[in-house]
């Protein structure tokens, strides 16, 4: 079963990549605030409650021009504040990249303050037009109301100086950066998680595949668009309803293309079935997400760095910057990483086979392309080396350490192919002998592992 975490992640992601969940909650507590602030100023106004004398705001007409005044304030402000979204998102897609505009969207300060000028805004009109004759000798003049409504007004203000910090801080590189390796993080433990079934029962996996490969009946994508969620629960509760075993031809990041096979299913009779199950199941987009996907935030830190390295930029800089994260992450990926394939029912039958990113995936996306990209820079090269090297650090396989010896030789090949100077090309080979010097210690000690010495 797909552990709880992970559905919840895909929830939260779902929710906070846009721009009108907070404003709108916003908008129901200002909705809400204004419904116990009327009431209070209604006891107020029949006799049955005292209110301060500093709130009083004299006459309905003065308490009207002190609200139109406020309301006019905030809405304009709210204009400057979108047109610094604008422009934030602007720069952003031309400096970051088009897929970086959605880590700008999904930024929770920038909602945050959109929401609270647009709740003050809402605010301060509902209590503008609650301002009405009330009888023969005084008008209904909410002064409370009016109160709360200059005290949102000073907090708007007190957000909007947060705003203009904020932007100015998130629009740096090295925190963009940052923020995508958090989310990389965050993808890297939420796919560690262990299966919570450890039962086993039924026909082996190498034995299903035969058969589905054999007799298998094939399941085609119903629509177009990238594969952004699979549930797998409700696949794992269908198939075990229908006694069949489903394998998923694509992961999350994948693009499905209509009337191209999905998945494959055995016994062969249950396909029609389930092809209507996985239409529910799979939750395809216009664009990639951070949910299941652990290899898009990988493709984006790759993605800022070869623009870096670009002749039209030559960031250096920024692409060291993507290597040192890149590599932290991967020494996680490398200790601990170890995604789920089989999901199971209840009873240990193997229900549902995915296909998920593999480990030599994740390292070639790391470092083929910026490899590619920095060939001539010594230093871009000696930084990869050295993240290669703290991925050796940590490495528990021949298989690991082979993908990572392989990578470094690829490097160590760049450098004599295309740096011109002997003593530059001197220093990559010092760093990738340390390379290989890590690997001899991570080898000495699985060899001394396994014959019980530790």
């Amino acid at each position: 079963m797909l552990p709880l975490s992970l559905r919840s992640e895909w929830r939260r992601e779902a929710l906070r990549t846009n721009l009108w969940l907070v404003p709108s909650i916003e908008v129901i507590a200002a909705v809400a605030l204004y419904a116990g602030t009327h009431a209070l100023d209604r006891a107020a106004y029949d006799g049955n409650l005292t209110l301060p004398s500093w709130m009083v705001f004299g006459s309905a007409d003065a308490a009207r021009q002190i609200l139109t005044a406020l309301a006019a304030a905030v809405i304009t402000v709210v204009g400057v504040v979108f047109s610094i979204m604008i422009v934030t998102l602007t720069l952003a897609s031309t400096q970051f990249g088009p897929r970086m505009l959605r880590n700008f969207i999904r930024d929770r300060g920038t909602q945050f303050t959109l929401g609270t000028f647009v709740a003050t805004f809402v605010y301060a009109t509902l209590v503008l037009i609650s301002i009405s004759p009330g009888g023969p000798t005084r008008d209904f003049v909410p002064h409370l109301s009016i109160t709360v409504s200059v005290g949102l007004v000073t907090v708007s203000m007190a957000v909007l100086i947060y705003f203009i910090h904020h932007i100015a801080t998130s629009i740096q590189l090295p925190q963009v950066i940052a923020s995508i390796a958090r989310d990389l993080s965050r993808a890297i433990e939420i796919e560690s998680a262990e299966d919570p079934n450890p039962l086993e029962s039924g026909p082996s996996v190498p034995e299903l595949l035969r058969r589905m490969t054999e007799a298998g009946g094939t399941v085609t994508a119903p629509s177009s668009g990238y594969l952004q969620f699979v549930r797998h629960e409700t696949l794992v509760g269908l198939a075990a309803e229908k006694g069949a075993v489903i394998r998923l031809l694509h992961r999350p990041g994948h693009f499905l293309v209509r009337g191209y096979p999905m998945a494959t299913v055995w016994p062969p009779g249950t396909a029609h079935a389930v092809s209507r199950a996985l239409g529910r199941a799979h939750i395809t987009g216009s664009s990639r997400t951070l949910a299941q996907d652990l290899s898009f935030a990988v493709d984006q830190l790759v993605e800022i760095a070869i623009r870096a390295l670009s002749p039209a930029v030559n960031d250096t800089f920024t692409a060291l910057t993507c290597i040192d994260w890149l590599g932290e992450n991967l020494c996680r990926v490398t200790a601990r990483w170890r995604p789920v394939r089989v999901h199971r029912d209840r009873d240990g039958n193997v229900r549902v086979i995915t296909a998920h990113v593999s480990y030599s995936g994740l390292i070639e996306r790391a470092f083929e392309k910026i490899r590619q990209a920095g060939r001539g820079m010594p230093a871009v090269l000696i930084r990869q080396l050295d993240a290669l090297t703290k991925i050796m650090d940590h490495t528990t396989s021949d298989e690991q350490r082979e993908l990572l010896l392989k990578q470094a030789a690829m490097i160590l090949r760049s450098s004599d192919e295309s740096v011109p100077e002997p003593s530059d090309r001197g220093d990559v080979r010092r760093e990738y002998e340390h390379v290989l010097a890590a690997a001899g210690r991570t080898e000495a000690l699985d060899t001394a592992r396994s014959a019980g010495s530790f």
